[in-house]
């Protein structure tokens, strides 16, 4: 007969003994358990280290005296030193009725501190702390951000010093509208938290350095908030330090966009079924030292096509004040070429 094994037993365990796997196996080594926490390690790090960076370069940004200064619950809004010798940058509309300011840093030191230029077309400003020696951040306008990527706020939200908030961005190349009506091109869309208080302060990236200004958020809404890029920032910094101010090319009309009738459009070869009328010409301006006419449709300048007054604003972004463009322009049936030498707008 063949041998059966004996029956099992419920309950009992079919394992060996501890002397005799032992013995079968050798010494016993624990197996150590997979770690759960080390994603959470690992984002905290990269939020540490970046607020280590860059938090003792964030100020608050106060309008008032000293005395208003030692008194306010809450800044006028947040602010980043971008430079040793103490050049900062903030929103516009941060500062947009003073010369003057005062920026208090996370160590408690209040100092004075001037504007040194603005741009209210990109919603920046520069000022300049008076005092030696300051921690600053750096500034990376060629640093290319990723859909998805953390990055972190640092600010001052309603008076509560050196407060972070991460996040990551969700959209590049999204445009917003300035007070003065110009498009800010390429705006980084991020999920960190904003709040009143917070504009002008810095958005970082997970290695400290700076890749954005916060400047805006969508009222009513979670999780939406707007920088201006780094590119720009630097831009427009080292206009104000160079130049003494931002400048920006100036045809000198009003003007509005307009539709073109699909007829036209075919029977002239235009690449765009919209226009820029000009409505009116400053007395003053390039404009009107050219043969440019009120009631000319620009189409194109040096080439490129315009659709419409915020295509032209970003093709004149571009242009240096000085510069001879050819406008390209409809003219009741006719398509003309017209030279016109740009300048920077009057004071």
């Amino acid at each position: 007969m063949l041998d059966r094994e004996p029956p099992l037993t419920l309950g009992a365990s079919t394992e060996p003994t501890e002397p005799e796997a032992a013995a079968a196996t050798g010494p016993v080594t624990a197996i150590a358990a997979p770690s759960v926490a080390e994603p959470l390690d690992a984002y905290s790090a990269a939020v540490i280290g970046a607020l280590e960076q860059v938090g003792p370069a964030v100020v608050s940004v106060y309008v008032g005296g000293a005395l208003e200064a030692e008194r306010a619950r809450g800044g006028a809004g947040s602010g980043v030193v971008v430079t040793p010798d103490g050049y900062l940058l903030t929103n516009e509309h941060v500062v947009q009725r003073v010369n003057e300011a005062r920026v208090t840093f996370v160590d408690g030191r209040t100092v004075s501190a001037v504007v040194a230029g603005r741009d209210p077309s990109t919603d920046l400003a520069v000022l300049r702390a008076q005092a030696a020696a300051l921690p600053y951040a750096r500034l990376v306008p060629e640093q290319r951000l990723r859909p998805g990527q953390l990055v972190i706020a640092v600010g001052n939200p309603f008076g509560f010093e050196s407060t972070v908030s991460a996040g990551v961005v969700s959209a590049l190349g999204r445009s917003l509208r300035s007070r003065h009506g110009r498009l800010i091109e390429s705006v980084v869309q991020h999920t960190a938290a904003l709040n009143p208080g917070n504009s002008g302060g810095p958005l970082v990236d997970a290695l400290g350095r700076v890749a954005g200004i916060n400047t805006a958020i969508i009222a009513m809404a979670q999780g939406i908030g707007f920088a201006v890029p780094a590119s720009t920032a630097q831009w427009v910094l080292t206009e104000i330090l160079t130049q003494g101010r931002v400048r920006r090319a100036w045809l000198g009309i009003a003007a509005r966009d307009r539709p073109l009738d699909l007829r036209l459009v075919r029977a002239l070869g235009l690449a765009s079924r919209h226009a820029v009328e000009v409505l009116s010409r400053e007395s003053s301006g390039p404009a009107a030292a050219s043969d440019l006419r009120a009631g000319d449709l620009i189409v194109a300048i040096n080439g490129e096509a315009v659709d419409g007054t915020d295509a032209l604003h970003r093709l004149l972004a571009r242009v240096a004040p000085g510069s001879e463009l050819t406008l390209q322009v409809v003219r009741r049936t006719q398509l003309l070429q017209v030279a016109l030498t740009v300048r920077e707008p009057p004071a």
